[in-house]
């Protein structure tokens, strides 16, 4: 639900995933999508209120990324209807700033974000990553990298089809091993790299490296899991799923209590992660037991031009090891690489402290025009 960490995943799978085994063993797939009460235009719906406290114009299309495939994106320029062709203007002479959500993401969850960001007459754009929220969900690739490589490419196309020369790429949890993937591939598309909390980037410890060994237990639930995509359970709970979601992540409530005094936002995150998996397939195939990356971006990063600048930013309080921001700087001595951490937030940066992280964003923006 919503880009979960590594042992977020790993405690929600090992509660749940046993629900998925039992009803695979009855061979009912038919029944799984009537089961969980969710739709296409329930999800619209809950996005929507979502997004009703944007206050600046924000503009929503379905992009064309081939193959059929379509990513849904949102574009703000901060204006409002009377100053709408002064911000265009504006707009036009700045790099704009692109949004990639986490596992389990999507759009509105930016809401805390999408304003601030682009008051100063800049464009952004968040968009559902190919296979989450209301983009298109193909059948992504078994192979980690061929997985990798139809995110990276529907990115491009996505770029290609808005005429963007080039733009400021900020990336959460899995999008931030996505914006990482995409400057590799296409370098000369990306003024600045914002990494935020990024997944995937370490490698994966050897037992013996590991202050604690993995239990017993642990290890057989994990074999046990493995067959499953992460948020199968909360499909195989059918109509429990909201009130699941309520429980489990009440945190998330809170976060954004200062927009939504209801269940706006759990409700959101129910109907993101109940559709038709693809992209979760697509992570999953990507990852190794307990969720470490099959292709650890942090031994790639050395190949990135050295002209290209890096930040990468970290919630105080977070279960992510930021050591891999380090690593980075010392993988790219020379390179502008910034380490920013931002006090009192957890995992979820952008919603535990949205004052202090969009301005820390905003002076990485400013920095490239």
């Amino acid at each position: 639900m919503a880009e979960l960490t590594t042992k977020q995943t790993g405690l929600y799978s090992g509660v749940l995933g046993i629900l998925d085994s039992t009803l695979r063993s009855l061979w009912i797939p038919n029944w799984l999508p009537a089961w969980c009460p969710t739709s296409e235009s329930q999800l619209r719906a809950a996005e929507d209120r979502m997004l009703r406290c944007i206050e600046g114009r924000l503009s929503k299309q379905f992009v064309d990324v081939g193959n059929g495939n379509q990513l849904w994106t949102l574009a703000a320029d901060g204006s409002v209807a009377a100053d709408a062709a002064a911000a265009a203007a504006a707009c036009h002479h700045k790099t704009p700033l692109v949004l990639l959500h986490g596992f389990g993401g999507g759009v509105g969850l930016w809401a805390l974000n999408l304003d601030a960001l682009s008051r100063g007459g800049r464009t952004v754009y968040a968009l559902d990553l190919l296979g989450f929220g209301r983009s298109s969900r193909p059948c992504f690739p078994a192979d980690a990298e061929a997985a990798e490589a139809l995110f990276v490419d529907a990115i491009e196309r996505w770029r290609a089809e808005l005429g963007l020369g080039a733009m400021i790429l900020l990336g959460h949890n899995l999008g931030g091993y996505l914006a990482a993937s995409y400057a590799l591939r296409h370098p000369r598309r990306v003024k600045h790299i914002v990494l935020v909390e990024p997944w995937g980037f370490p490698e994966r410890p050897a037992t013996s490296d590991q202050d604690r060994p993995v239990p017993v237990w642990i290890k057989a639930l994990g074999a046990m899991l493995s067959p499953l995509n992460p948020l199968a359970g909360l499909r195989m709970v059918g109509p429990l799923g909201p009130t699941l979601v309520q429980t489990l992540r009440p945190d998330f409530k809170k976060k954004f209590a200062s927009m939504f005094v209801d269940n706006t936002v759990s409700e959101y995150i129910y109907h993101l992660n109940v559709q038709a998996p693809s992209g979760e397939t697509a992570f999953k195939n990507m990852t190794l037991p307990y969720g470490w990356a099959k292709r650890p971006m942090l031994r790639r990063l050395g190949s990135l031009p050295p002209h290209a600048p890096v930040t990468l930013v970290y919630g105080s309080r977070s279960s992510i090891d930021g050591n891999s921001g380090y690593g980075v700087q010392e993988m790219r001595r020379g390179s502008h690489v910034e380490i920013i951490t931002i006090r009192g937030a957890g995992h979820y940066v952008y919603a535990d402290q949205p004052d202090d992280f969009n301005q820390r964003v905003l002076e990485v923006c400013r920095q490239v025009d």
